[in-house]
């Protein structure tokens, strides 16, 4: 019977994302068994792949580590008790494999014996005889010692550095990797869990252990009752994985499973990003994070009063660092308290999430993004969680902006570099151009590439005017409105 591996571990063992394999499952080029892969299907569709093939992986754990804003760390070995814990695991289901096998062994003999019983009587000689025949050279073709596919060496080799997670009903899945907990490693996967304070105070990151095992690798303050020990609940915050694991737990759907919160976080920095751009980075307790999907805006207050609605421009996988992209233009008091008056000892009020404007993500479908000017922060944020995801096909960005207002640019080329199914197109508009001039660039451009609109899931943000004029070109195109989104922020 052929090993079969989930979509997840399958692209990480052969380096490439599940939007990958699963564009090649589509194309028939890869068989699929629900939702499964066979190692050696795998292998005949990444012949190149090796043991020591990881260096697809290594570029995009780097690109995603870059693209997220975390801090830069290496890769550490789980800690020593988990170690030892997945050895042992790992050490029984050997052995349990060895007694089936000697099991399995010692049918095949006593067949072996039958059939040569069989070999004497009259009738049924000649048959008996050219079964035995087959199974005598089966057998020993089988004990020649082949040596192991090099996938299943590496499978194998990753069932202890990393354990793999699914979470019920929903059948998400990702990897725990180092010392990550539970919950940390989710966040990382961009899967949005039930989590509160993230050190084991709140409980409202509990989950229900439905196989494998889970061990504890901090302290919480959080007392689950015995019922719940004994039904397998565990703070997802404090816990981590020794081996597979299967867990029940609750997930955010959608805007409205977000709570609306209100937290004071710290001024970390504020960076040039041109001559008007800042990028306002602002840090929150680690006892109180900000829960939010990706592309949902917040409001923030600055000391003084001055306040505005912003979209939060980094991934929700990096819950206490935000970013913010801030234009300065004349009469926009609160760029200028961004600008002249912030310190990194000041604190901002933070009240949020707000807005629809989050990835579908149950589509399956190649996904489009189309920033206007700051329209980037929020698609930022989509296509860095888009990334965490790693589910989608391919990935393809449109940014218009005036002269010298692609603040970002060499981010956006750093992720065509580095992934294979990201493409990124600048287009560039001057102050001479009307409303009406640029939307017909930019629709002109996105059909000329996708004259299949319908194919995609499309996301739009950007100044009222011309997002409005973009949605409807976008709608007349073919596009069916619910596979578009459209967020309006200010210039």
């Amino acid at each position: 019977m052929p090993q079969l591996l989930s979509l997840l571990r399958a692209a990480r063992l052969v380096g490439v994302s599940r939007g990958a394999l699963q564009r090649k499952i589509r194309s028939g080029e890869l068989a699929a068994f629900e939702g499964m892969v066979s190692a050696e299907d795998l292998l005949r569709a990444y012949p190149e792949t090796t043991l020591e093939d990881d260096a697809a992986l290594e570029r995009l754990e780097t690109i995603k580590n870059d693209a997220f804003t975390q801090r830069v760390r290496e890769r550490v070995l789980p800690a020593p008790d988990v170690l030892v814990a997945r050895l042992t695991e790992m050490s029984r289901e050997r052995a349990r494999a060895r007694v089936q096998l000697d099991h399995y062994r010692a049918l095949v003999e006593q067949l072996r014996g039958k059939l040569r019983e069989l070999g004497s009587a009259p009738l049924p000689q000649a048959t008996a005889a050219r079964l035995l025949a087959w199974l005598t050279h089966s057998l020993e073709a089988g004990l020649q010692g082949e040596e192991p596919q090099a996938l299943l060496v590496q499978d194998s080799f990753l069932r202890i550095m990393t354990a793999h997670v699914r979470v019920m009903p929903s059948g998400h899945e990702f990897f725990v990797d180092g010392n990550d907990s539970l919950l940390e490693a989710a966040l990382r996967a961009g899967l949005s869990l039930d989590y509160g304070c993230s050190i084991g105070s709140c409980g409202k990151c509990k989950a229900k252990v439905l196989s494998g095992e889970a061990q504890k690798i901090r302290h919480s303050d959080h007392a689950l009752t015995a019922a719940e020990k004994s039904a397998g609940v565990v703070l997802m915050c404090c816990n981590t994985a020794v081996a597979d694991l299967v867990i029940e737990a609750h997930e955010a759907h959608g805007a409205a499973d977000m709570p609306l919160q209100h937290i004071e976080a710290r001024v970390k920095s504020v960076s040039p990003m041109g001559e008007d751009m800042r990028l306002l980075h602002l840090q929150t307790p680690r006892t109180n994070r900000l829960r939010f999907l990706a592309g949902q805006s917040v409001s923030l207050e600055l000391p003084g009063g001055l306040a505005a609605s912003c979209p939060v421009a980094s991934c929700p996988c990096d819950d206490r660092n935000l970013q913010f992209h801030i234009r300065r233009y004349a009469g926009n008091a609160f760029a200028e308290g961004v600008f002249e008056g912030l310190k990194s000892t000041d604190t901002v009020r933070i009240d949020g999430p707000r807005g629809q404007f989050v990835l579908k993500e149950d589509s399956q479908r190649p996904l489009m993004f189309i920033a206007l000017e700051t329209g980037f922060a929020p698609v930022k944020s989509l296509i860095e969680h888009a990334m965490a995801l790693d589910a989608a096909e391919s990935l393809h960005l449109y940014w218009i902006a005036s002269v010298k207002g692609h603040y970002l640019d060499n981010l956006c080329r750093s992720w065509s570099d580095a992934l294979d199914n990201f493409r990124y197109t600048p287009l560039t508009a001057d102050d001479t151009l009307a409303d009406d001039a640029i939307v017909q660039r930019v629709l002109g451009q996105v059909l000329q590439d996708h004259p299949r609109l319908g194919d995609h899931d499309i996301y739009v943000a950007g100044p009222e005017p011309l997002v409005n004029a973009i949605e409807c070109g976008l709608l007349e195109g073919g596009l069916p409105p619910a596979q578009l989104s459209v967020s309006t922020v200010e210039v």
